[in-house]
């Protein structure tokens, strides 16, 4: 079909370009039309030939007539002149009595017929098939943000494919310049503080951000901006993701949560990393959970010798494997299940390994869930981390870089005040060991598992209501992959005992994360979607915190990364203490259990009931 359709415009090409000619000769020689209208005829073939085969090299028959912009213009023009130059060519080196004048007028006539018809087609179809489409009650009406390339391709796309039923209304545009004009059709109305306005005036019920290049707080700004409106946000990928071939322009995504931190790409140290990483055998605990697989992904890109995913819980693992091996096929990879909770099978793994680099992402992480069930993230998180870092200072493990927690700052639950005292393991195993242990420290990451996130979204598609605990609780939040990167350079700042604190930027209050995520489903909170307030469970602050008081913060190389004084205590007098903490689980008295730990964690302060009750009081 493709090659009829191409067919059929060259024979519609070699009768314009023949009709330019004659022309031409009865407006230049129109007493001799006749006469040289015969000699034309002789030449006839072979200047069809001539333009036909231009048109070909210019890539004239590979354009979409009804997409026909200043490019495929431009090429027309050229492929005209070059025919033309070659015609005159032509007619001079086989003794053609055409005249000059003729030819050089058919050159200019041929420009204005061939492309002439291609411009009308284009006309025909944006107008005459358009004015359906564009008053049709089962479209979408469509706001456009960003009068570039991007939304013009989006528009293009939107009119040749009326079967995604986006009918573009309007554009907005910061540059003055653009005001007023027209885009295919589409008018630019305004800049982004006119979105609110216009969007209620024109019935807006889709906003596209259609901008790749757009920096994190411009971004931000326009959504900001786009949310009072209640219309549904869309957004291009960004220039990253479209430049790397994961994504195209087309590829329009819902705006998400991602998008409203405003968070700018990290830059890396890359050689810095890869100096530790290269040609290593890594260890990664934890390798399926959100942060240990998203590390897999990163380190994978390092070149390093060997990765070992090591992880109790098989189905995530697996993922990950298998998309590794999609995506490195050249990776040499082990995927070893076990718990860090298990010595010996640590031992088999560090003794057949060799392993260089630790990465530990392994540990019970959900609050309410741990304080039902304390004694598990205790054996888990410390008695596993103290297994680990001791197998690792056995083996000579060069670097151990611990995933730790913004909860482990003044923890008011166990699985806080567990993560603390891992920190407290590392810096003290670092006194007395070759390898160096560092602890990296940061908040919630988005999209982790157990995440609110997916829990809203999941009671926004049910029709709510959307739970939150309380109206003032607030909590920091980073990107998965940022995270992940700024693990991988803290790693290579590393020179033992440091706890690393990542810039986490500003905190968010949840209830307003409930409402932007309403928001962005088009929907009112309140109105469509109803929050309730469910009250703080146990072991849970309204607000978390990043440094311990104590602890003084000093800047590093990379302004997202510091690092906290460290608190030392000798591995000694620790490990008595945590002989008591194993004897005590071993007697099952959470009571006394808690006690303890408040004694090696001075910091922990669990809350009674009177004391939760009271964060409740105002949960509304």
């Amino acid at each position: 079909m493709k090659y009829w359709k191409t067919l059929i415009v060259m024979i519609i090409d070699i009768f314009m370009v023949n009709m330019a000619y004659l022309f031409s000769i009865n407006i230049v020689q129109g007493e001799q039309f006749r006469l040289i209208s015969e000699i034309y005829a002789h030449d006839v073939v072979a200047l069809s030939l001539i333009y036909v085969v231009c048109f070909y090299l210019f890539k004239m028959y590979e354009s979409l007539w009804h997409l026909t912009g200043t490019d495929e213009f431009l090429l027309g023009v050229g492929g005209n002149i070059s025919a033309g130059i070659l015609s005159i060519a032509y007619t001079r080196l086989f003794g053609s009595t055409i005249p000059l004048n003729v030819c050089v007028v058919g050159i200019l006539l041929s420009i204005f017929f061939v492309l002439g018809y291609r411009i009308l087609y284009r006309v025909y179809r944006r107008t005459l098939l358009y004015i359906p489409f564009k008053y049709s009650s089962d479209q979408r009406r469509v706001m456009i943000v960003g009068a570039g390339s991007a939304g013009t391709m989006l528009i293009n796309e939107m009119m040749s494919r009326r079967e995604l039923k986006y009918n573009p209304i309007v554009l907005i545009d910061d540059d003055k310049t653009k005001l007023g004009r027209r885009i295919s059709g589409v008018k630019i109305e305004g800049n982004r503080y006119d979105i609110p306005y216009i969007a209620g005036e024109q019935e807006i019920d889709l906003i596209l951000i259609a901008i790749p290049s757009l920096d994190a707080k411009n971004k931000s700004e326009i959504i900001d901006i786009c949310k009072e409106t209640n219309c549904k946000l869309q957004i291009v990928p960004g220039m990253y993701e479209i430049i790397s071939g994961k994504a195209t322009v087309s590829k329009i995504k819902d705006v998400d949560l991602e998008d409203l931190l405003g968070r700018d790409p990290i830059q890396l140290d890359n050689k810095g990393i890869a100096d530790y990483i290269e040609g290593r055998t890594i260890l990664i605990t934890g390798a399926g959970g959100s942060i240990g697989s998203e590390l897999c992904r990163q380190i994978a890109v390092y070149n390093p010798k060997r990765l070992v995913l090591f992880d109790i819980y098989e189905n995530n693992v697996y993922d990950i494997q298998n998309e590794l091996k999609e995506d490195y096929p050249d990776l040499e990879m082990s995927v070893l299940i076990g718990s860090i909770r298990d010595r010996a099978r640590l031992h088999e793994v560090f003794t057949k390994y060799k392993i260089d680099v630790v990465f530990h992402a392994a540990a019970h992480k959900h609050v309410p869930l741990m304080e039902d069930s304390p004694k598990e993230a205790i054996k888990n998180n410390v008695f596993g981390t103290l297994n680990l870092a001791r197998e690792a200072s056995d083996a000579g493990v060069s670097r151990f870089v611990m995933i730790s927690t913004d909860k482990a700052v003044n923890p008011t639950n166990i699985m806080g005040a567990t993560k603390r005292l891992c920190e407290m393991i590392i810096q003290a195993m670092d006194k007395q060991s070759k390898t160096e242990f560092v602890a990296v420290r940061f908040g919630n990451v988005l999209g982790s598992n157990g995440s609110v996130i997916p829990l809203f979204k999941r009671q926004i598609e049910h029709g709510g209501p959307v739970t939150v605990t309380h109206k003032k609780i607030i909590r920091y939040f980073m990107l998965i992959p940022e995270a992940a990167q700024l693990v991988l350079q803290a790693g290579a700042f590393a020179k033992g005992g440091e706890v690393f604190v990542l810039d986490m930027g500003k905190p968010v209050k949840i209830y307003d994360l409930a409402c932007d995520l309403i928001r962005l489903s088009g929907l009112e909170p309140g109105k469509d979607i109803k929050i309730v307030f469910t009250g703080l469970r146990p072991g849970e602050k309204l607000y978390e915190e990043l440094l311990m008081s104590e602890e003084g913060l000093q800047d590093t190389v990379h302004e997202k990364i510091h690092v906290g004084k460290p608190t030392f205590e000798s591995m000694d007098t620790l490990e008595e203490k945590l002989e008591q903490l194993r004897i005590l689980l071993q007697m099952n008295d959470i009571s006394e259990i808690k006690r303890q730990m408040q004694k090696i964690v001075p910091t922990y302060h669990y809350k009674n009931a009177e004391e939760i009750a009271a964060d409740n009081a105002d949960k509304e």
